[in-house]
């Protein structure tokens, strides 16, 4: 039998590839508090100088250039060798689409960057489109023709799919992670402090299941009691690692 793998990722994955994280010691947002208000839904919403902001902000972050890492493609790996059934990652940064995983075993707990929407009409929008006029356009809108209205453009306000602060996590997301992480036969957390709810609470869940946990991370977690096995080693070395390690005790 092929082993079931869920895995949660958190900051510490993209770090390893050069995205500074949020909330850690070094973090953009312990350094600048001021910066949180990017994310912010009614500054967005009421404020055309704050969504423009917002915006300009998003394109220049090391989160929207940055590439996958090593420990992304580790990810891929055990993708393809058919055992992992669960990626759910509080990462916004679409890396682990970046990297080549498919976008059905992929939970944005936290949203993704990669993708827009407008929020009158719901129009989809791929990111990339949005930034690359984001000089002619700092306040981007929908561009939809709408035959109910003549043909007359949408014009809604359009936002990333990031889930800011005082929006609800998308639908569906912990549910799905829920349930695939109880069903596995091993959880493996990635790099993630697990002190944002809900995505933290994957872990006690699965545990109180009987699901085996890994914890890789450089600093301890609150749920490093419920793990079987702690790794405090570098991620970006650690994880390829150990991808490597379990799909040989399972060929």
């Amino acid at each position: 039998m092929t082993k079931k793998i869920a895995v949660l990722t958190g900051a510490g994955i993209s770090t390893s590839a050069g995205i500074p994280d949020f909330r850690g010691p070094d973090g953009v947002w312990t350094k600048h508090p001021d910066q949180m208000s990017v994310y912010d839904i009614d500054a967005f919403l009421n404020d055309k100088e704050a969504r423009e902001y917002s915006w300009r902000w998003q394109k220049e972050s090391p989160v929207w250039n940055a590439q996958p890492g090593a420990a992304h493609k580790a990810l891929v790996k055990l993708e393809k060798a058919g055992m992992l059934t669960l990626l759910a990652t509080q990462n916004f940064d679409a890396l682990h689409e970046k990297a080549g995983n498919s976008p059905d075993i992929i939970v944005n707990l936290h949203g993704t960057i990669g993708t827009s929407h407008c929020m009158k009409c719901h129009a989809e929008y791929n990111t990339a489109d949005i930034m690359a006029k984001l000089d002619e356009e700092p306040d981007p809108r929908c561009h939809r023709l709408l035959k109910y209205k003549g043909n007359m453009p949408c014009n809604g306000m359009i936002k990333t799919d990031v889930v800011y602060f005082g929006e609800a996590l998308p639908d569906g997301a912990m549910e799905k992670s829920y349930s695939l992480a109880t069903k596995a036969d091993e959880l493996w957390v990635i790099g993630s402090t697990l002190e944002v709810m809900p995505a933290a609470s994957i872990v006690p869940v699965a545990a109180q299941a009987g699901v085996p946990i890994t914890i890789m991370n450089m600093g301890r977690t609150q749920y490093d009691r419920l793990a079987t096995r702690l790794i405090h080693d570098d991620i970006a070395v650690a994880l390829p690692k150990l991808v490597d390690e379990t799909i040989a005790e399972n060929s």
